[in-house]
């Protein structure tokens, strides 16, 4: 009798059931904001550190470092960017709607435009937007789009249009950034440096690989997980 009392005030009527519905979705909804709160604080973080190391090597490199607005060396072929870099273009192109809704969508019709010219070859899945993995795409995406202008880029200027929250790669090209294959430069910086020259002007990014952490954490959060084309993410941002 004594176990059935203690059941009957827990569970005395539907009320109640709802009411600890009510509060279990609250919690969980509480735990999504916080997810994203973190999400964007470290995110931030991240960005100062990112170009906190770009000010510095690009102070070290001098004159051997010519990248300056309406070069378009790195705008030009298709890059993967990950899920971090595709939700700072979305949160960055609906800001930019509020403000010129037209410019926005300009940059939107470039970006449909895009994937018109590019769906029947993308290495991907051309639904999603989100590129196949594994040996024989990396391949096949080596091969691809490599004269494709990004639909960022602003054709009568040069200049990229959503620049504040550009990817990663846009962040550290210019600078030598080491990589498997070594010290890599953008053709047109550095001509006539010697080896060591440009050693000395090496960038480290993301020393202690922040980046890693968090797009773990944001794909694991939203269930997508993958790399994808800025032309996708533009041309599907709200």
């Amino acid at each position: 009798m004594i176990q059935s009392s203690v059941m009957a005030r827990h569970f005395s009527s539907s009320g109640d059931v709802e009411d600890k519905s009510k509060v279990g979705n609250f919690r969980t909804r509480d735990r999504a904001k916080d997810s994203v709160k973190d999400v964007k604080d470290n995110d931030q973080k991240l960005i100062q550190i990112v170009d906190a190391a770009l000010a510095d090597a690009t102070q070290r490199s001098g004159k051997w470092l010519v990248c300056r607005p309406g070069c378009t060396q790195c705008c030009i072929g298709a890059f993967a960017i990950n899920q971090l870099d595709a939700r700072r273009l979305r949160l960055c192109l609906a800001k930019l709607a509020l403000r010129e809704p037209e410019r926005a969508e300009r940059i939107r019709e470039r970006a449909r435009d895009s994937i018109a010219r590019l769906a029947r070859d993308f290495p991907g899945d051309p639904v999603t937007g989100l590129l196949d993995r594994g040996d024989d795409a990396a391949q096949r995406f080596s091969e691809f789009a490599n004269d494709e202008p990004c639909p960022v880029l602003d054709p009568a200027t040069g200049n990229c249009e959503l620049y504040e929250s550009r990817p990663m790669t846009c962040r550290v090209f210019g600078p030598p950034v080491r990589s498997a294959d070594g010290l890599g430069v953008c053709e047109l910086c550095f001509q006539g440096a010697s080896d060591k020259e440009i050693a000395a002007c090496e960038m480290n990014p993301d020393p202690d690989d922040l980046e890693s952490a968090l797009l773990e954490k944001l794909e694991k959060d939203t269930g997508v997980r993958g790399d994808t084309i800025i032309a996708f993410v533009v041309a599907h941002a709200p």
